[in-house]
């Protein structure tokens, strides 16, 4: 088969695994009674990010190829999904809140290295084939946003958004990209010399990444604008259903269809990939991160003022913005990890990464949304009902303060072709 192809099915089914539950877990939650506890679940994907991506692409470095472990992350992550899935059906809307995070905190600890081994997997595979990362690598990562839509859209259209339904769906495509992945193109593993250092022999050279003050004030950033990349995804569906109390709004088509609506969002994904190598061969980083910082601040601020009403125009326009929101951010983010490191490190370095963004930047942020949400709304007969204007306008000027921040402090030139200068 094609390597492309078999790119391609590899991302399809990474992000439809994630897409299953990741917008719609919120309202599942709601209903379970454990409105309260939303961001708690959502944190978790941000504290298993901490220290999960960065331990286990050491290990893809040193000890077991990149894609067996990418195999064996989802074997095990897809298990715990159907355990909690299984655990919901039993108990309703009578679950321990503690169980039901336990299981998900396994489930999620091991699929979100898998995010950061996906990329590791495919920039190794096409750069055996002798292709730039940069150009080819967006249209392969399309199929997974694809992926996302998909299972976004199969949820919704089934009536899972509120059931326990949507992680069986993550678990059972899990269980096939576990062994789907096994197949994929060898990656190496550097088990280095004679004589290492402790640092060497633990793998964590990534870390002197830090000595580079670029590098480290583009990691520090990334890891203040991470802070917004789960709070949508948290809280979008919760605040779109929370309309269907308000009878001017209850039987319109986004209020029972948030899912559908939201998938918007990941559509504006799949235009957007394919911009990033145009932007960040002429614009370079630095001005690609700071149009995804600018589009948070329209991604929020259109939540604020929208309905989905005669102001779902502003809805739709907030998808439309999270595309640039989203990839300009992430998927730029990592293509740069991937120039500015040695291939020795490029797993860990991929972990560090996603440490920082989904990692230390989600925890804060879901958690400091918790907070934030829990002061505007309250958990009504399962949604969640409030002051939600206030939530998101809160949103949006954190993050205008940090692109004005960062277009200050981050300074990296370089030359129309990509190449640094200094």
């Amino acid at each position: 088969m094609n390597l492309k192809v078999r790119l391609i099915i590899m991302n399809f089914l990474q992000f439809a695994v994630w897409g299953a539950y990741l917008t719609s877990m919120g309202s599942y939650l709601a209903n379970a009674n454990q409105g309260a506890h939303i961001g708690a679940f959502y944190a978790m994907q941000g504290i298993t990010s901490i220290f999960m991506p960065a331990l286990i692409g050491i290990v893809a470095d040193r000890w077991i190829p990149a894609q067996k472990m990418m195999g064996i992350c989802h074997l095990i992550s897809s298990s715990f999904m159907l355990a909690l899935a299984y655990y919901a059906m039993q108990t309703g809307v009578h679950a321990n809140f503690g169980i039901l995070i336990g299981l998900f905190t396994v489930g999620i600890g091991f699929y979100m290295p898998s995010l950061s081994l996906s990329y590791a997997v495919a920039y190794n595979a096409l750069e055996k084939e002798g292709l730039d990362t940069i150009t080819a690598f967006p249209p392969i990562r399309i199929f997974g946003t694809i992926g996302f839509i998909c299972t976004m859209l199969l949820v919704d259209a089934l009536g899972y958004q509120t059931t326990y339904m949507q992680f069986v769906v993550s678990g059972v495509l899990g269980i096939l990209l576990g062994f789907y992945s096994m197949t994929l193109p060898e990656c190496p593993i550097n088990k280095g010399g004679e004589k290492k250092s402790l640092v060497d022999a633990l793998g964590l050279r990534a870390f002197s990444l830090f000595k580079d003050r670029t590098m480290a004030t583009f990691f520090i950033f990334s890891m203040l604008l991470g802070v917004a990349l789960q709070l949508s995804n948290s809280y979008a569906n919760p605040f779109i259903t929370s309309f269907q109390d308000i009878p001017e709004f209850a039987n319109t088509f986004g209020t029972n269809h948030a899912n559908a609506l939201i998938s918007l969002s990941q559509c504006s994904e799949t235009f957007c990939i394919l911009l990033i190598p145009y932007f960040l061969k002429r614009l370079g980083i630095k001005k690609v991160m700071l149009m995804a910082m600018l589009a948070w601040v329209f991604r929020f601020g259109l939540f604020g003022a929208g309905n989905p009403g005669t102001g779902v125009w502003m809805f739709i326009l907030s998808m439309i913005v999270y595309g640039v929101a989203f990839d300009f951010f992430n998927v730029s983010g990592s293509l740069f990890v991937n120039k500015a490191t040695d291939t020795s490190m490029r797993s860990s370095a991929q972990g560090l990464f996603m440490l920082m963004t989904n990692g230390i930047g989600a925890t804060l942020g879901t958690l400091g949304a918790q907070s934030i949400v829990n002061y505007y709304t309250e958990n009504v007969d399962g949604k969640m009902i409030g002051d939600w204007s206030s939530v998101w306008y809160i949103f949006a000027a954190y993050s205008l303060v940090i692109a004005i921040l960062f277009a200050i402090f981050f300074k990296y030139d370089f030359k129309p072709e990509g190449k640094k200068t200094t």
